[in-house]
């Protein structure tokens, strides 16, 4: 998928309105299932997850308030921000005192409307600019919406693409969040892309799990629900705000040292543009959930800017304008980078380990076509010959020549291609 091809399937899911259950998140998994081959998974409301259970279904047609000439000052038709997420149903004339405790503002912002949810406590409400809140005079108001709490499942979406080992490769995003184009969309449209290119591959080391999910009670039910599968996971990743103009932000795994960690820091150390690595914190996406010293998994958060840090964030304002196609296709061609350490990383063995093995003669060295090869495709073949001791993997190897890691591949392939080089025991 291009980034124009990332970019109009954000476009496509932008208008529905989303929620950790209903038919909303269903929609959009279907829409992803047309791309992907996904199933949807149905979790009924009530089921004991981990700490949590799951909540009831939530869904909802329709949403305003109106003035006394029946006006809709406020209209869930308009956007779907405007009520707040998991609002009760409500249908009743109020005087503006008595509404005003139940409109959400951003007044720093007074053009944008803030996204809110109350999903774990029952509450009613709307979300507005704080310009149309200003701009309400005394009177009595119509409030509707037209909602259900009742018994129900929770959804998420998974796509496992079978490798050559049982060892898996997580990719995980958030699928709750209504329309929200950076947090949310673009982590989606990457992965969903991601996924397309893996199910290109004419062979997979690893196998790769995604999981399109809830925010937190959907990992939580996952990771309640798959006690055989989490031994399996070797790495992982959350996928998040990936399609605005800043710089790479790559949160570790608790453990700060897992082989992910190291892939991605050595893919971005390689990338050509600005990045920043950042230590775990048990705060922001589903990471928290898959880390959490129960489980204790190595998966990392991968972002630009990260949640919270742009003033759009969770605002009307992260809307299509702010995910650009360049920048979903930089995030993309990032991930790429790190599936090629997991699924090209190993420990080798120098078959010729007295002395320097004549390179010339097997075609390797000098005049014989070695300036079509990768940069630095000569000084990775020394560097292979000299750490391959059964205890350098070949991640350690691009680490310390500071040579990006295709090109200590395909040294490796080179050398076992003359049989200098064997897959240590």
């Amino acid at each position: 998928m291009t980034g124009a091809e990332m970019r109009a399937l954000i476009a496509d899911l932008y208008p529905i309105c989303r929620s950790i259950t209903g038919e909303g998140l269903r929609e959009t998994l279907r829409r992803i299932a047309k791309l992907v081959p996904l199933e949807i998974r149905e979790v009924p409301s009530g089921t004991p997850v981990l700490d949590w259970t799951v909540p009831r279904e939530w869904n909802i047609r329709d949403a305003f308030v109106a003035d006394s000439s029946g006006k809709r000052v406020v209209d869930f038709r308009a956007s779907n921000l405007h009520v707040l997420n998991y609002s009760t149903p409500v249908r009743a004339r109020m005087p503006l005192a008595e509404l005003r405790p139940h409109l959400h503002t951003l007044p720093d912002h007074p053009d944008w409307v803030p996204y809110r949810t109350s999903y774990y406590a029952e509450a009613w409400g709307f979300c507005a600019a704080q310009r149309v809140v200003d701009a309400l005079t005394p009177g009595d108001y119509d409030v509707v919406i037209d909602s259900t709490l009742e018994p129900g499942a929770l959804s998420y979406g998974e796509l496992v693409l079978p490798g050559a080992t049982a060892d898996e490769v997580l990719v995980s995003c958030h699928a709750c969040h209504p329309s929200l184009a950076n947090d949310n969309l673009s982590g989606i449209a990457v992965a969903v892309a991601l996924a397309r290119g893996l199910l290109a591959l004419p062979a997979r080391r690893f196998t790769y799990r995604f999981l399109f999910i809830p925010g937190t009670i959907g990992s939580i039910t996952w990771l309640a629900t798959h006690a055989d599968v989490v031994p399996r996971i070797r790495h992982g990743l959350v996928l998040s705000c990936v399609g605005d103009a800043g710089g790479f932000t790559y949160k570790r795994s608790r453990r700060g040292d897992a082989p992910v960690d190291r892939a991605v820091a050595h893919a971005l150390r390689h990338v050509g543009a600005p990045y920043t690595l950042r230590d775990f914190v048990p705060y922001g996406y589903d990471e928290r959930q898959y880390c959490s010293p129960g489980f204790d998994l190595p998966v990392g958060c991968l972002m630009r800017t990260p949640n919270g840090e742009y003033p759009e964030y969770h605002t009307s304002a992260d809307d299509l304008s702010l995910v650009q196609a360049g920048a979903l296709e930089g995030s993309l061609a990032l991930l790429r980078s790190v599936v090629a350490v997991l699924e090209g990383d190993g420990r080798y063995l120098n078959l010729s380990p007295e002395g320097e093995p004549q390179l010339g003669r097997r075609g390797l060295y000098g005049a014989t076509g070695g300036a079509a090869r990768l940069p630095g495709f000569e000084l990775a073949l020394l560097w292979v010959l000299s750490f391959s001791d059964g205890r350098h993997s070949l991640l350690d190897i691009a680490e310390r020549a500071g040579l990006p890691f295709p090109a200590i591949r395909a040294a490796a392939d080179a050398l076992a291609g003359a049989k200098l080089l064997g897959e240590a025991p």
